[in-house]
């Protein structure tokens, strides 16, 4: 995310919780992780433009693009669940927050270990996207 203009734009642990920062307005069960402050970055630099300018236009698009690709990931991570047995478990176990912890370095390992396997030997995440902390909890 280093080549990402919006990566280091303004973003604090502090911000109105309404902004996006998982995948749809309004939604509070997020991490501060690279990738939303990213997201959260882009959204600032876009409300500070013109509406009708191409700039506003081409950051609206990028920040649905990036909202929509986290819920199709999330969602194959629900079916994923969901087919190991966890139907009413999946949503919980996908709302990873600020408060979440993992209190057993080894399950941190082992878990690290799945996702990364997980990412290189499914398409479960885009090829572009980079692994996001919340799923090393999910995991």
């Amino acid at each position: 995310s280093n080549n990402n203009p919006y990566a280091s734009f303004g973003a604090t642990l502090a911000r109105d919780e309404e902004q996006n920062l998982w995948s749809t307005p309004h939604d509070v069960t997020h991490t501060e992780a690279d990738d939303d402050r990213v997201l959260y970055n882009m959204i600032v630099v876009r409300n500070q433009l013109d509406k009708d300018s191409e700039e506003w236009q081409k950051l609206n698009y990028d920040i649905y693009t990036l909202r929509q690709t986290r819920k199709e990931v999330r969602s194959r991570w629900k079916h994923i669940l969901e087919d190991l047995g966890f139907q009413k478990e999946a949503d919980s176990l996908l709302s990873v927050t600020k408060l979440s912890i993992i209190s057993d370095s080894q399950n941190m390992s082992k878990a690290r270990d799945i996702l990364l396997k997980l990412s290189e030997e499914t398409n479960i995440f885009p090829t572009s996207w980079e692994l996001s902390e919340r799923y090393l909890f999910v995991v």
